[in-house]
């Protein structure tokens, strides 16, 4: 694990800065895009994913509370995602202290990858709007909770992308899944520690201290970027996080 340096923090902030600008703008792929940066910097996968959920519960606060002032969030929508993303979180924190994650990374990018396509062809087909009482809303945030704490990170490009790709208004999906992730991650975090007896949190500053630097920026995106472009860009998003899987 790194020391506490000047250049390895900054290395830190600036990976926490690209993830979270490119999470605050598409509404997925914090996760994915920290864990895999730490990685090719040499952290171990172990303390990579708990760095990654441990500085969510930052982020997401950060990104969340952009969204509220740029009014990019449908409070109906939040409390439909979050009650069973928090249930979801804990049961896949508590399970991957026991099991390998690794497991179910394989069916999640296939899921993911197909999910990009979808999106990518509803951004050049009409397109008819839903209403937020959607049935499917509390499965997704389950699934997304859990799926995100198994593998790693998955909860924007699960649960935004389905909500897309059943024709939910993108901004508002977007906004309101940034806010719905604080809750759940800050349980998926507490279960780890609960579990697993993390405390190494000094680690975790440089990614926070970038991550909440970006976060205005993101909200800002989301609000000014038309539907088809934003549309587009989270379909390659997507393929592209969960292809890298394959690698």
């Amino acid at each position: 694990m790194f020391d506490f340096v000047t250049s390895e923090f900054l290395i830190f902030v600036l990976i926490g800065f690209c993830a979270q600008i490119v999470d605050g703008a598409l509404g997925m792929a914090f996760g994915v895009l920290t864990t895999t940066s730490l990685l090719a910097v040499g952290v171990v996968p172990a303390a990579a994913s708990a760095m990654t959920h441990i500085t969510e519960c930052f982020t997401t606060a950060a990104s969340g509370a952009s969204h509220l002032y740029h009014r990019n969030v449908d409070w109906r929508l939040v409390f439909r995602l979050a009650p069973a993303g928090m249930i979801g979180g804990a049961i896949g924190a508590y399970l991957l202290s026991t099991i390998d994650g690794k497991m179910i990374e394989p069916i999640v990018s296939v899921y993911l990858i197909g999910i990009g396509l979808f999106i990518l062809y509803k951004a050049f087909r009409p397109k008819w709007p839903r209403d937020v009482h959607d049935w499917i809303v509390p499965y997704v945030g389950g699934a997304g909770g859990l799926l995100d704490a198994m593998g790693g990170g998955g909860w924007g490009p699960i649960v935004t992308s389905s909500l897309l790709g059943r024709g939910h208004e993108p901004k508002k999906v977007i906004g309101s899944t940034n806010l719905t992730e604080f809750a759940v991650t800050f349980v998926i975090s507490l279960t780890f520690i609960l579990a697993l007896g993390w405390s190494e949190l000094s680690s975790a500053v440089g990614l926070i201290v970038g991550g909440v630097l970006a976060a205005p920026f993101g909200a800002l995106i989301v609000k000014k970027m038309p539907v088809k472009p934003l549309m587009v860009a989270v379909s390659v998003i997507i393929i592209g996080t969960a292809a890298i899987r394959f690698a």
